[in-house]
């Protein structure tokens, strides 16, 4: 019995290491206007994982947009976050295409009329409002970005007691350049 779940689970994380590079991020750009640190960044996903949404397969989607402080030695100070987590849902025979996002605070459900436009806007975002740099200590900081998609046929306890096994789809991860805060507080 332990021999199986073993072969199994070693075979589960080898194909969880084979999908995950196919996605891609663009970005993250980081533009600094008004006193505020505004973030722009995409995701490409896979055309397998895009063929399973279109067939009706829910996929949520966590975001998590990080500020971090560098530091001459290791590590970066991580300074602030914001998680969104997006779910899509598409239903083929009836042509409804429904995303939800949800921050933290508030939950904002959409309903789009094809497709395509739901992807664009699910995998975006555009003109996000870290923070206000008048809240920062002077210094250089970076933006990091990572994006993750759980494995829907694990149960959730599989991670505590496999721990080799990813319960990741995918996770992407990507740092903007650096850029320079002065004066701040």
């Amino acid at each position: 019995m332990v021999r199986s779940i073993l072969t199994m689970a070693l075979l589960l994380s080898v194909l969880a290491c084979a999908v995950a590079e196919g996605e891609e991020m663009s970005g993250p750009e980081v533009r600094l206007a008004n006193n505020e640190i505004r973030v722009n960044f995409s995701l490409i996903l896979d055309v397998k994982h895009v063929k399973e949404i279109r067939e009706g397969i829910d996929k949520e989607l966590k975001l998590y947009i990080d500020l971090f402080r560098v530091w001459n030695v290791w590590p970066d100070e991580f300074v602030l976050g914001k998680f969104y987590s997006r779910r899509m849902k598409v239903d083929p025979i009836k042509k409804v295409f429904v995303t939800m996002s949800y921050d933290g605070n508030v939950i904002i459900e959409r309903r789009f009329r094809s497709f395509e436009s739901m992807l664009a806007w699910t995998l975006s975002v555009k003109d996000l409002k870290l923070t206000s740099t008048r809240e920062l200590e002077p210094g250089q900081y970076f933006v990091r970005v990572t994006a993750e998609s759980k494995i829907r046929s694990l149960p959730p306890v599989i991670g505590q007691f496999l721990v080799f096994i990813s319960e990741n789809e995918f996770k992407v991860k990507k740092d903007s350049g650096y850029f320079v805060i002065e004066g701040g507080r």
